[in-house]
């Protein structure tokens, strides 16, 4: 599925590496910035990931929620937010529903991997529409976080 902008953004509830569920429906009221990445550990996902905890601030003065999912699992997620000290949740899709939901996987990825989360970004405003919507072929492309940023500023 191709979501674009003005759509409403599909609902999901997943683990974090709390194994607690999130929702999205409950950020309603609340901006959300959903990011995919493909996998835990890889140097493009850590140094993007990375970026956004050092920048977390201008999120949170945006009125920003920020959640990233990955295919992995719940326990690589935990290992991967604790190593990088990250603050914000890392959502597990291993069942793979939401990354195809958002138009967000591979069919097949590097290694002959099946299923493997999209580079994406989607913003979706308080009323649950998306905003800004960026899915990369090439998993060594990094969404355009100011265009991000912009489209936040734009809902305030």
């Amino acid at each position: 599925m191709n979501l674009k902008i003005g759509d409403k953004a599909p609902d999901f509830t997943l683990f974090d590496t709390d194994k607690a569920e999130t929702t999205l429906s409950s950020y309603l009221g609340q901006n959300v910035v959903i990011l995919f990445f493909p996998q835990a550990f890889t140097g493009v996902c850590t140094s993007e990931l990375c970026s956004i905890r050092d920048n977390m601030n201008i999120y949170s003065s945006l009125n920003a929620q920020v959640l990233a999912i990955s295919v992995d699992s719940v326990f690589t997620l935990n290992k991967f937010k604790t190593d990088q000290s990250y603050n914000f949740p890392l959502l597990s899709d291993f069942n793979k529903e939401v990354s195809q939901a958002y138009g967000a996987i591979y069919d097949s990825w590097i290694l002959n991997m099946k299923g493997v989360s999209k580079r994406s970004a989607f913003v979706v405003d308080k009323d649950g529409v998306i905003r800004y919507a960026e899915v990369l072929e090439s998993a060594g492309d990094i969404p355009d976080f100011d265009k991000i940023k912009e489209v936040l500023d734009g809902l305030q």
